[in-house]
């Protein structure tokens, strides 16, 4: 698979934008040739230089660009669609959970926003870390980019782009309209799945999208759905491909099993607690992004727990027992 490989400072290590072009075609792009890329990394100077000479070294320009497919609306994923869209007409797809963000439709920005400031007050974070948290989000609101105008998906959809055949596998957890890209390559059965399963560390649920409820359950089953689809090689959104999909799909559930047992150890050892007092004995300090990460994940597995049974919450406290 043709991959890109970008900087990533800002968030959590480097991105992958895929070039898909038609396998018969030669460089540079003729008149019938179809090109297209999955996600697009960060809207700054020095990724879109990293992308635009990734695209050079193989014939192609900005301009080329016929299509464009973004696993979720996270910066560092959908960040510079908006701004190729404009300089191709190229069609951006994503989930349709996720296109109102991708098109930076106001409401659903608001919307958002207001549900992240909810859920910082109902974790307990202190006011100096929420202002802490505004000023970093407000520092990198440019890494947005230019709004893109979207396509939207759904589960299961097939899209025909650069000489492949993708089928969009909604893959909710990290994202409200994560989805995953099969494709068959080389006689393989492959997978884009953005930041669904990564390599190296696990990604972050409950803080990552407000929007999404009862975060940790959700992405369970995306794990163990991906775990089932037997796929032979994942093409993640960050860093290097993953060979074992499966055993990786079920080394993340087995985490999140032992992040549990932790917060529940937490919680014995310390008494009723909220979220953001969790994430400290889980995380420490926190800040820029992980003021928001950190007890979403805490949350994510509270409230997994309680519903399980095993907690009850009062007062946005939990305790163990019903």
């Amino acid at each position: 698979m043709d991959r890109i490989t970008l900087g990533n400072d800002e968030f959590e290590g480097r991105n992958n934008a895929y070039v898909l072009a038609d396998e018969n075609s030669e460089t540079p792009k003729s008149r019938d040739d179809k090109l297209a890329l999955v996600d697009t990394g960060l809207a700054t100077e020095g990724i879109r230089a990293e992308l635009r000479e990734g695209l050079a070294e193989r014939g192609y320009a900005f301009s080329d660009v016929d299509d464009i497919v973004l696993t979720h609306f996270h910066v560092d994923h959908a960040g510079l669609a908006g701004e190729i869209q404009s300089e191709s007409g190229a069609t951006v797809y994503a989930h349709e959970a996720d296109a109102p963000l991708v098109e930076q439709e106001p409401d659903a920005v608001a919307a958002l926003e207001e549900r992240r400031r909810e859920y910082l007050d109902r974790w307990g974070v202190p006011d100096d870390a929420q202002e802490s948290l505004l000023e970093f989000l407000e520092r990198a609101a440019h890494l947005e980019g230019e709004p893109a105008e979207v396509t939207p998906i759904e589960d299961g959809e097939v899209l025909e782009v650069g000489g492949r055949t993708l089928e969009a596998v909604h893959a909710p957890g990290h994202a409200a309209g994560l989805c995953c890209f099969e494709v068959e390559t080389g006689g393989r059965s492959d997978a884009f799945v953005g930041d669904a399963v990564l390599p190296v560390y696990t990604p972050n649920v409950g803080g990552a999208d407000a929007r999404v409820d009862r975060p940790l359950e959700k992405y369970l089953t995306t794990l163990r759905r991906l775990a089932d689809r037997e796929y032979d090689r994942l093409w993640p959104g960050h860093r290097d491909p993953i060979d074992d999909p499966r055993d990786r799909a079920l080394e993340i559930v087995d985490h999140h099993r032992e992040r549990s047992e932790e917060v529940l150890g937490i919680l014995e050892e310390h008494g009723p607690a909220n979220a953001w007092e969790v994430s400290a004995h889980l995380f420490g300090d926190l800040e820029g992004i992980h003021i928001v990460h950190g007890p979403g994940e805490a949350f994510a597995h509270l409230d997994y727990l309680r519903r399980e049974g095993t907690l009850s919450v009062s007062e946005e406290r939990y305790r163990l027992g019903e």
